[in-house]
């Protein structure tokens, strides 16, 4: 099927202009959907029939999936564009912590407690294991196991087995739950895909060749299951990721149906550290959910943190809110420490601010999101701007003292300050956000 123009589209929908889409005009709303950039139903006054006329052609290169139920959703897909630089990725890869079937009921109930505890804040966001992936093959009860699971367990399931029987005994123990069910082959995937439609599951398909896995996809569709998952397994990782790039590349630049669904790829190393370099790298090579053993925090922070990286929206400055902060039980004696507004910036060095246990002021300078040096290459900031925040901030007010703490890239502000503002005593600080506590305990008295 053709591609819609934008014209097409136009001529469907209300064309009131009423902006509710977040565009100005109905014609830049209806570009942006033959672009992909945007799906027909985020016009608000769409009616049914064009919907219904239009669903198809217009809807985005790759599904949207939702696994789990109301109130632990894990949602992924719906990706636009190959790169980050042309828009922004949307749906952060989801990392699945493995229990094996091998595990005794006690150590499924630690590692269930390792996964409902393995949440982090790093730069204001909160960075967590996203889905539990239950080996369900191998075993005597894999239905309790399951059903045990579920109720303790605060993130959605994914059912893992070779064995169809049993991945339809165990989704059937746990109705409503909506599980992902990996994985469907060429070989089952008619069987399979009646029992995700029955239980209105997701289902994972895997394959030898992309060729087996379009026509796979295909059957299932015909079987009324519309929630597809692309399976891939790591045994030869620069295939996995050849794959990954082509399955992608099909669905959002050739508008190729049958592999416009999100991926998942099954991490083994031989390490942990291998682990982890490999989830990180199916990440960055769209991986929609990566399935890992490790549960330890040294081994998902990693994982974690360069999911954020690449998903976080480089369109939009990663700022934070330019004002002066109190950490900790602030007094008239407590420092003040000058820091950028961008957000990596502001939340290490607050995050080490309160390491050190000297409650501190930080007074935030609007840099328009950019780090110490590089607004201090762009022109963000100076000892002007500085001084201009201190007063709109009234931080004088707070303090008694006239010392000032300003970042250790920036020593050149330090004599300006001082001869300017009523600062006479500005202190160079560390370099490295790692190395506050030690100054504050050295330097502050």
């Amino acid at each position: 099927m053709a591609a819609l123009t934008g014209m097409q589209i136009y001529k469907n929908l209300p064309r009131s202009n009423c902006k509710e889409c977040g565009f100005p005009t109905c014609m830049a709303f209806a570009m942006q959907v033959a672009a992909k950039q945007k799906a027909l139903g985020d016009c608000p006054r769409i009616t049914d029939d064009a919907k219904n006329s239009l669903a198809d052609a217009s809807s985005p290169p790759m599904k949207l999936v939702t696994i789990g139920p109301e109130g632990k959703q894990f949602t992924f897909g719906q990706e636009t564009v190959m790169f980050r630089h042309e828009e922004r990725f949307h749906h952060a890869t989801g990392v699945a912590v493995r229990i094996r079937g091998a595990l005794t009921e006690m150590q499924v109930d630690e590692l269930v407690a390792a996964i409902n505890r393995a949440d982090f804040m790093r730069a204001g966001e909160k960075l967590a294991v996203a889905l539990c992936a239950v080996e369900v093959d191998g075993y005597a009860d894999p239905a309790g196991r399951v059903q045990r699971i579920a109720q303790n367990c605060r993130v959605p399931l994914i059912l893992m087995g070779d064995n169809p029987e049993t991945l339809c005994a165990t989704a059937q123990a746990i109705p409503g739950q909506r599980p992902l069910l990996c994985k469907a082959t060429p070989a089952n995937v008619e069987f399979l895909a009646k029992l995700a439609a029955g239980a209105k599951c997701a289902l994972a398909i895997g394959a030898g060749t992309l060729e087996e896995l379009a026509d796979a996809t295909q059957k299932a569709k015909a079987n009324c299951v519309d929630d597809l998952v692309l399976a891939f397994s790591d045994k030869n990782t620069s295939e996995t990721i050849r794959q990954l790039t082509i399955a992608r590349r099909a669905a959002i630049k050739k508008n190729f149906r049958a592999l416009g669904y999100p991926a998942l790829v099954e991490v083994n190393a031989d390490s942990p550290e291998a682990e982890t370099v490999l989830a990180a790298t199916f990440a960055a090579k769209y991986a929609g959910i990566v399935v890992i053993n490790g549960h330890e925090p040294w081994e998902l922070l990693p994982v974690l943190t360069t999911i954020q990286s690449i998903y976080t929206n480089p369109q939009v400055p990663n700022a934070v809110e330019a004002k002066l902060y109190a950490i900790g039980s602030v007094t008239e004696n407590s420092p003040v420490i000058v820091t950028t507004n961008f957000s990596l910036t502001y939340f290490s060095v607050a995050g080490e601010v309160e390491r050190s246990k000297i409650p501190c002021y930080i007074s935030v300078v609007n840099t328009e999101g950019l780090g110490v040096l590089n607004s201090y290459a762009g022109d963000k900031i100076s000892p002007e701007k500085v001084l201009k925040t201190l007063q709109e901030q009234k931080v004088a007010e707070h303090v008694k003292h006239r010392k000032l703490i300003i970042p250790g890239l920036l020593p050149i502000f330090k004599g300006e300050l001082e001869d300017i503002s009523e600062w006479k005593e500005v202190i160079i600080g560390p370099e490295s956000a790692s190395k506050i506590p030690a100054f504050l305990n050295s330097v502050w008295k």
